[in-house]
């Protein structure tokens, strides 16, 4: 399985991979490249339920827990 922010629903994405140097001459495509995004693993802890919950995050995903709240933006999300 793939991994996947369960807040933001971020992925991977292919992305084309064009160097300066061949923009600068003629067109020569380099081939296609994955383009991760920035999944962490992380144990959060959910006040109201009293326990920790370890789930895929994105940086984007960190920060909206940290905006809203555990509880919420996992809930939201249907995390929990």
């Amino acid at each position: 399985m793939a991994k996947e922010c369960a807040v933001t629903g971020k992925s991977s994405q292919v992305a084309g991979g064009y160097s300066n140097r061949t923009r600068a001459t003629q067109f020569n495509p380099t081939g296609k490249r994955r383009q991760r995004s920035n999944i962490q693993r992380r144990r959060i802890y959910i006040p109201e339920l009293g326990k920790n919950v370890s789930v895929n995050l994105s940086a984007k995903g960190l920060k909206i827990i940290q905006k809203k709240g555990p509880y919420k933006a996992l809930k939201d999300a249907g995390v929990i």
